[in-house]
């Protein structure tokens, strides 16, 4: 969340003021002004933050402070994969835990202030690591405590009782892993703008090899990876946790799963080089290997990983249809910021390594 791409201000002036796309300033600080007063004192400026491929993250200046506002995508938007309500419920919910996290501000579910449901939480100091020119630097013993304290973090959110936290009904534990294949397969087909082979085969036996669950009921965040982490290298931490949209109590298997997908099946591939979500990640480019990340996640957790080709694979399954979803909108022009147009390369090289993986390759 450091490459401001877009900079605009808002001070009360002519309409004709410029606004970033995807942020009204003028209707964002009348709500302000009626919501939290303080946050309308002087001038309103905003950023694009770009680097990220799903929702909108903007950098506010605002009441002398800075905040950052998250609302979704512009355009085609999948059914509850984009719910600010949810994002800003869970980090509130984790704040007195050792999961690091922003501090929630403020929610607005009124679409009509901006043009859809946003919120507003505290600026964290720290990096996102996702490229080789932001990793190459460091060094081997950087890496390894970056990917350690990766798992540390994940294995801290995987322990937290949802009951303590006041998280006891955010998700349907029950059958959660099957519904995620049913969830999954209904974004393909509403992203579905090309021929997608082997992803109907993928999807039909996921479906058919669920298996029981057994860790169901802990805090899944639904899209771990390094660059959802605000990190910082000297020292080493996880200052916080980002990108919460796909939160929900579940199998904490399904984020180990698509972790691994990101850092072996993308990161230590042909894929990675220049990927614009794993390029700084995994094996290749100098960190510890997916069954290293494995031992230490176990270690650290308590939470038997057992067999985990059935989760790889439906974090293939998973991802690919993300990058399905990304690419659809990159078509429409309705993504902001660049790194989108490889999107979409990436989708046939998942749906053959899930393959793989189901059948226990």
């Amino acid at each position: 969340m450091t490459e401001p791409a877009v900079d605009v201000s808002h001070d009360g002036g002519s309409p004709g003021d410029p606004t970033p796309r995807g942020l009204d300033l003028d209707r964002l600080a009348g709500w302000l002004a009626a919501h939290r007063p303080e946050l309308a004192d002087g001038p309103l400026r905003a950023s694009l933050i770009t680097g990220g491929k799903s929702n909108l993250t903007y950098l506010l200046h605002c009441g002398g402070r800075e905040l950052v506002l998250r609302r979704p995508p512009l355009g085609h938007v999948l059914a509850t994969a984009h719910d600010m309500a949810r994002e800003h419920l869970v980090i509130a919910a984790l704040a007195p835990t050792a999961v690091p996290v922003p501090e929630a501000v403020l929610l607005c579910v009124d679409p009509a202030v901006i043009g859809a449901p946003f919120y507003l939480m505290s600026r964290v100091p720290g990096e996102v690591l996702r490229t080789r020119a932001q990793t190459d630097p460091l060094t081997a013993g950087q890496r390894r405590d970056l990917a350690w304290a990766m798992m540390d973090t994940l294995a801290a959110l995987h322990t937290v009782d949802p009951a303590e936290v006041g998280l006891a009904d955010f998700g349907r534990p029950e059958g959660y892993l099957g519904r995620q294949v049913r969830r999954w397969a209904g974004q393909l087909d509403r992203s579905r703008s090309r021929e997608l082979p082997g992803v109907d085969e993928l999807r039909d036996a996921l479906a058919a090899s669920v298996p029981e669950g057994a860790n169901a009921g802990r805090i899944v965040h639904g899209d771990y990876r390094l660059d959802n982490l605000l990190t910082t290298v000297d020292p080493v931490s996880v200052r916080a946790v980002l990108d919460w949209e796909m939160a929900t109590l579940g199998d904490p298997l399904a984020d180990l799963g698509l972790l691994l997908t990101y850092w072996d099946v993308l990161g230590d591939s042909d894929l990675a080089e220049g990927n614009p979500v794993a390029d700084g990640l995994g094996p290749r480019a100098g960190f510890p290997t997916g069954g290293e990340l494995i031992a230490r996640y176990a270690d650290r957790s308590g939470v038997d990983v057992g067999p985990l080709h059935w989760h790889l694979a439906l974090g293939c399954f998973k991802l690919a249809v993300i990058c399905e979803g990304i690419h659809y909108r990159h078509t429409l022009g309705q993504t902001l910021g660049g790194g989108f147009d490889r999107i979409g390369d990436m989708v046939t090289p998942l749906v053959e390594h899930g393959l793989r993986a189901v059948r226990g390759n």
